[in-house]
């Protein structure tokens, strides 16, 4: 009976330990991407990382994250690329510090993170203020990291009118757009939708109040102080430090953005080229999603 006991309690554990043993031996399902970085002190900021291949990093616009790539993402990892979206800090699930909101701080940030995933030749994107973000960091990081720039109805080179500049907003409407983020955001949110189309009903229902979800979900602070940083950005002295090539691709029906910055901004870049989308107004990743897509694949590839 002694000896009966003792070998159910040895196979008992032997079970257990090859069961343990087993569990320990499992090999991670993360590739170890993280989607979390910190780019200083108790501030992390949110990325998506996926895919193989050439790395293409995408910029938000204001007051966007990340997630507005849906679309993109999947289509350019099946194209063979990694495909990397990151959040500014107080956008999306990034972390949302008291503290600065402007194009330095956003630029730093940017340079960690591509600093902390050790890459190399990438073509990095970024949507409307996004694309005043992109161009300040080729700027003041002189394209570190960086084989080509592509922006998307960027909000640049200047989003307000200034001397000798007389396109984009007016410094009274500027004013009034960001007295309205601090007293009626969730209004100024639905009313920017409206505007975000090349029509009103240009963007199906379901998307455009996925759109008003994902600007919704931004910091109220860091919408307010982005967009007067924004506002007293000019680019126009940095454009000739650009010395890679550039894709702008703008809508030509966008209210927001006008046309003439993605013709300013083809003027004051060498080796940029401008891809029209016709039927598109500010949204024209997803007015346009194929012609989008296809052309900012034809671009990473050549």
């Amino acid at each position: 009976m002694k000896t009966a006991i003792l070998t159910i309690s040895l196979l008992t554990a032997f079970i257990f330990n090859h069961s343990l043993f087993a569990q320990t031996q499992r090999v991670p399902a993360s590739a170890g991407r993280a989607e979390y970085i910190e780019v200083e002190p108790n501030v992390k900021l949110h990325v998506t990382d996926l895919g193989e291949g050439r790395p293409i990093v995408l910029i938000h616009g204001w007051p966007l994250n990340d997630a507005m790539y849906e679309y993109q993402y999947q289509y350019l990892v099946n194209k063979g690329f990694r495909v990397i979206g990151i959040s500014l800090r107080g956008f999306g699930k990034s972390d949302r510090p008291y503290g600065r909101y402007d194009f330095d701080v956003f630029s730093d940030d940017i340079k960690v993170v591509l600093d902390k995933l050790k890459i190399e030749n990438a073509v990095l994107g970024g949507f409307s203020m996004g694309g005043a973000v992109v161009i300040h960091y080729m700027a003041k990081y002189n394209g570190a990291h960086i084989g080509k720039l592509a922006l998307f109805g960027a909000a640049a080179p200047s989003w307000k009118q200034r001397d000798g500049y007389p396109y984009g907003i007016s410094e009274e409407g500027a004013a009034g757009l960001i007295k309205t983020t601090e007293t009626n955001r969730q209004q100024l949110i639905a009313g920017f939708g409206k505007g975000f189309g090349a029509t009103e009903n240009s963007i199906p229902e379901p998307l455009a109040k996925w759109l008003e979800s994902i600007s919704s979900d931004a910091s109220p602070y860091a919408t307010t102080q982005a967009i007067a940083a924004l506002r007293n950005l000019d680019l126009r002295p940095v454009l000739g430090k650009i010395n890679v090539p550039v894709a702008i691709f703008h809508g030509t029906k966008d209210k927001l953005c006008e046309f003439a910055f993605a013709e300013q901004l083809q003027k004051g870049i060498k080796n940029a080229y401008i891809v029209k989308f016709e039927n598109s107004g500010h949204a024209l990743f997803l007015e346009e999603m194929e012609k989008f897509n296809s052309e900012l694949e034809k671009f990473s590839k050549l």
